[in-house]
């Protein structure tokens, strides 16, 4: 039986196809560092490192789209949400709590918590609802109420890497980036468990593994010498940046080659006008919650509340989600959540992410935080102090005596872990560990990025 040209071709094509994609993928990879680097010298803040590799992937991804080569380098570049998942979310992530500076992480800790769980529950309930109403009210495409909620979740999903990125280069309070930081991060576990609907368990596993990573950097980074804490740090932040820039680079050219559905345009404007009102009604209620326990000089004012609820970017996790939702939905469905999703990820990174030192100006919030040594109170409470209040029977008050009772059992587990855990676990470089994050002889330095160090401001409590 003779064998057929076509398949005596077949796998001389697969190889040039895999020629061809990784050899795309290297040169794409490499001109975004390259642009990375160009703009950070030049200090040109409205192209963010992360909205480059996004147009590099878009602009790639467009000519492989009119090209004769798409079907043969489609399959090195289809962005796989388990792929995404399991192999470039988690340096990531590990990353992000390794290099977390305890200190304005967890003096910030019940404001984040509340912004992540509680903020993302509110902001995909709002948007859910919204998108819902719009569809009863013939103003947009309508879907059932349960695949709203879904495409409210998934689209709460908050990627504020590039925001994050201009923080760190102009210089702004290490407590807005702390909240900021600290939501996005533990945000994604709240929108993927709301998303899935999965079971409790799953749901404290994804908080837990955030939470292993900042206990490995606490009591672990002492163990090391000093060459090799040089070495693991640059290590994580070579390997984040990488996974970073490929995120951004295979989501732009997977939005070039996919299918959408651009005829639902309504469902597309209402949409990116009902997920600024969710997140509107996520920062400012959550804020006014944590400022109802917090006293004056630990309240976060208004202007970070402002540019919290600017910050929330959306991105890979989103993105990911909304094609998984291509394959749970029913067809069509599915296809245009995906396309509203990826209008409103192209938008808010390269449109809010390149206006975020505008923002900043504006709100002036450029290096307002002040500088000097942080109080003792600071220290002993992880930067929270709680306010005075008559002890009566009101419902408030025994609200507040909650909180009163929460803050002692920090205060507590503060003591122990700088008197036993950390001596404990730590074998050498504890005294420098232990001054570095609890006591009071030096400014905190504001966490690194994947790019570089930042050294910002904090509040001063005294």
């Amino acid at each position: 039986m003779g064998i057929s040209p076509a398949e005596l071709g077949s796998p001389g094509k697969e190889q040039q196809a895999a020629g061809v994609g990784i050899l795309l993928q290297i040169m794409m990879l490499v001109l975004s560092f390259v642009v990375g680097h160009v703009l950070r010298r030049h200090k040109f803040y409205y192209l963010p490192e992360a909205s480059a590799s996004l147009l590099i992937g878009l602009i790639v991804g467009g000519l492989a789209n009119i090209s004769d080569t798409e079907t043969s380098i489609r399959t090195w570049f289809n962005f796989h949400e388990e792929f995404f998942f399991l192999f470039l979310l988690p340096p990531i992530i590990f990353q992000s709590g390794f290099s977390l500076s305890p200190k304005p992480f967890f003096s910030n800790f019940g404001a984040i918590v509340t912004f992540a769980i509680l903020g993302t529950f509110i902001a995909s309930v709002v948007a859910g609802v919204l998108v819902y109403l719009g569809g009863l009210m013939y103003v947009m495409y309508g879907l059932p109420f349960v695949e709203c909620l879904m495409f409210g979740a998934l689209i709460s999903a908050t990627d504020p890497v590039t925001v994050l990125s201009i923080f760190q280069e102009l210089g702004t309070d290490m407590n807005l980036y702390a909240l900021v930081f600290g939501e996005s991060v533990l945000n994604d576990a709240m929108a993927i468990s709301l998303y899935r609907t999965m079971s409790l368990v799953l749901e404290l596993d994804l908080l837990l593994l955030y939470s292993l990573r900042i206990v490995m950097k606490h009591y672990t980074y002492s163990n090391l010498s000093e060459n090799s804490q040089q070495f693991v740090s640059a290590f994580f932040h070579l390997i984040s940046s990488l996974a970073e820039t490929f995120t951004f680079i295979y989501m732009g050219f997977d939005i070039a080659m996919e299918k959408h559905s651009w005829s639902h345009v309504g469902f597309i404007s209402f949409s990116i006008l009902f997920i600024g009102v969710a997140r509107a009604a996520n920062v400012f209620s959550c804020a006014f919650l944590v400022n109802l326990v917090r006293p004056v000089h630990r309240q976060v004012p208004l202007k970070h509340q402002k540019a919290l609820w600017y910050s929330g970017l959306r991105g890979a996790m989103a993105f990911a989600l909304a094609l998984q939702s291509v394959h749970d939905l029913p067809e069509g469905h599915g296809q245009i959540i995906f396309t509203a999703t990826t209008a409103i990820v192209v938008l808010t990174v390269l449109l809010i992410g390149g206006s975020t030192g505008t923002m900043l100006e504006a709100l002036q919030v450029v290096g307002d935080g002040h500088d000097g040594h942080l109080g003792e109170s600071f220290e002993l409470n992880n930067g929270y102090v709680a306010p005075s209040y008559n002890e009566d029977g009101t419902a408030g008050n025994r609200f507040k005596m909650k909180l009163k009772e929460f803050q002692k059992s920090t205060v507590s587990f503060s003591a122990l872990d700088r008197n036993y855990l950390t001596p404990f676990f730590t074998s050498q470089n504890g005294e420098d560990e232990e001054e570095h994050v609890f006591g009071n002889s030096s400014d905190e330095p504001m966490p690194s990025s994947r790019r570089g160090g930042f050294h910002g401001h904090s509040y001063n409590p005294t």
